[in-house]
């Protein structure tokens, strides 16, 4: 079986095993090396030894001086002479391969094999004879061994007058060396099985760790979760059982305004997503993120009972709330429009009545009386100073809402003489705005909301204020934070809607100060909205008529 084909798991046990034979072979083979040059050191410095412990004996030095000034002796008289009688005994209490002397002519004196005595030895014996020590690994007659030689000098001088060779043979070296041997390839061995049993509970391991899946499985499924993670169009954030941020796409960082690398703390994130997830409750909620509207849902993951974390998506919903709160206004407009339609139908059949039966003076009377009130029979007060049509049919539905929890909706300040250019905006502000004032004035003495309207160019300038309670002073800093409300009812959206348009376009929405305190006692609060209008035309003169 081709081994690229075997499982991932195989592969790595494979892998280890021929690691750490490597490393073993090449541990025992270092180890094997050092044992040998030790030996030859051993060996060496045993020879050395040997050596000078034979050449500093008085009767060896007494003898090999006699004969060095003696003439050449036979091979027999030096067999039975005491230079042999030593060496030998010299070498097997020292199982050296050979203890050589020679006298100052480099003739053997002694030698393990006695026809070999009274010949020159066949090492060159310069050195030592010259006073020095060498210490060398040289092929004689006895095969190859570590060689000492060593001076013999004369007993009542320093007259050198010989030299004693001392060799420990290269197999003693080899023996020693195959003597070591066996420890090392037992502890190989043992190290070898701990590293089968190392790779294959780390191959157990890693199979249940990716849950038996293989890299390229692994590699498939990567791939796939980052195209769904940064293909979807909404934002996802997973946060480890820590708190800190594990996983992120780029529509999070989009939609919450906020960089979200690996290992942030939750911390730091805005405060709508930390609610989200210290909430008891895996709900979604809207809340208002920097310019945007935005749906959090926070999910609890779990695995086997053990607690991984949470996952939160986040979904846009700016334009998703806009749109409802201009269809609320929309249909606030509608169904005022149908109202004053079915009361425009019930005077003009009045009149009708009046003059098919003659009574053409109450007809006008009561025409006039018509013209008084105003525009369609509206009740706004101050309704006739707004010129643009749209803002009078919005501020007569808000009014007729306003009348049924008893509150009067009048208008103060009006200094508009351009038409509105962006409608939606303009309602998307005003209607949350008279929303929330009139919620706040029901029920108190005046139960007043009042409206004023600006012209600054082609700023629209409006303030609204109310009768009620007004903003509690710890409120006053986060009123326009999501989830802020003042009042039963309300769901903390609004406020941060309104701002959020403004401040799109290039505007801003504050709340006045409470000091001093408005004229009646509520809150304040003031919009400016770039663009929102339209410059009034310039009437010409008859002059520039003509």
């Amino acid at each position: 079986m081709d081994p690229r084909r075997w499982p991932f798991s195989r592969q790595v046990l494979a892998v280890l095993l021929l690691l750490v034979a490597v490393v073993l072979a090449i541990g025992c083979g270092g180890s094997l090396l050092l044992l040998r040059q030790q030996a030859v050191e051993e060996s060496r410095s045993r020879s050395l030894d040997v050596a000078r412990t034979l050449a500093e004996d008085d009767a060896v030095r007494t003898a090999v001086t006699a004969a060095s000034d003696a003439p050449p002796a036979t091979a027999a008289d030096l067999a039975a002479g005491t230079v042999q009688r030593e060496a030998e005994d010299v070498r097997r209490r020292t199982g050296a391969l050979f203890v050589v002397v020679t006298d100052d002519r480099g003739l053997r004196l002694a030698h393990p094999d006695p026809a070999l005595l009274g010949a020159r030895v066949s090492t060159d014996p310069t050195q030592a004879l010259a006073g020095n020590e060498v210490v060398t690994d040289e092929v004689g007659t006895l095969g190859s061994s570590a060689r000492a030689k060593v001076p013999v000098f004369a007993l009542d001088s320093d007259r050198v007058v010989g030299e004693v060779s001392v060799g420990v043979g290269a197999a003693a070296v080899a023996d020693r060396a195959r003597d070591a041997v066996l420890p090392a390839l037992a502890v190989a061995a043992g190290a070898l099985v701990v590293g089968l049993l190392g790779a294959g509970f780390l191959a157990r391991r890693l199979r249940r760790l990716t849950l038996g899946l293989q890299p390229e499985e692994i590699g498939g499924l990567l791939q796939g979760h980052d195209a769904v993670l940064h293909g979807i169009a909404e934002g996802v954030v997973s946060v480890d059982p820590a708190g800190h941020v594990v996983l992120a796409n780029d529509e999070a960082a989009r939609l919450l305004g906020c960089g979200l690398p690996t290992g942030r703390d939750v911390a730091e994130l805005p405060g709508p997503v930390r609610a989200t997830l210290d909430a008891p409750a895996q709900l979604p909620r809207l809340a208002v993120v920097g310019e945007r509207a935005l749906l959090l849902s926070a999910r609890r993951v779990e695995r086997e009972g053990r607690f991984l974390g949470h996952v939160v998506t986040v979904a846009d919903r700016t334009d998703v709330e806009l749109l409802t709160r201009q269809l609320d206004a929309v249909r606030a407009v509608g169904e005022v429009l149908r109202a004053q339609r079915h009361e425009f139908a019930n005077r003009l059949h009045l009149v009708s009545g009046l003059l098919e039966t003659g009574r053409t003076e109450e007809a006008a009377g009561y025409v006039r009386t018509l013209l008084a009130t105003g525009p369609l029979g509206s009740r706004v007060e101050g309704l006739d100073t707004v010129v643009d049509p749209y803002l009078q049919a919005f501020l007569a539905a808000k009014a007729a809402h306003a009348r049924e929890r008893q509150v009067v909706l009048a208008l103060g300040d009006v200094a508009v003489a351009g038409r509105v250019a962006d409608p939606v905006d303009v309602t998307t502000v005003l209607g949350n705005l008279v929303d929330n004032a009139v919620r706040a004035a029901a029920g108190s003495p005046q139960a007043r909301v009042e409206v004023d309207l600006v012209q600054d160019g082609t700023d629209l300038v409006l303030a609204v204020s109310d009768s009620g309670p007004g903003v509690p002073e710890a409120l006053r800093d986060s009123v326009f934070e999501t989830g802020v409300t003042t009042g039963d009812g309300g769901q903390g959206i609004g406020l941060g809607l309104v701002r959020q348009v403004a401040r799109t376009r290039g505007g801003d929405a504050w709340l006045a100060p409470a000091d001093p305190a408005p004229a009646m006692g509520g809150a304040v609060f003031v919009v400016r909205l770039p663009g929102a209008l339209t410059l009034a035309p310039r009437t010409r003169t008859s002059e520039e008529i003509r």
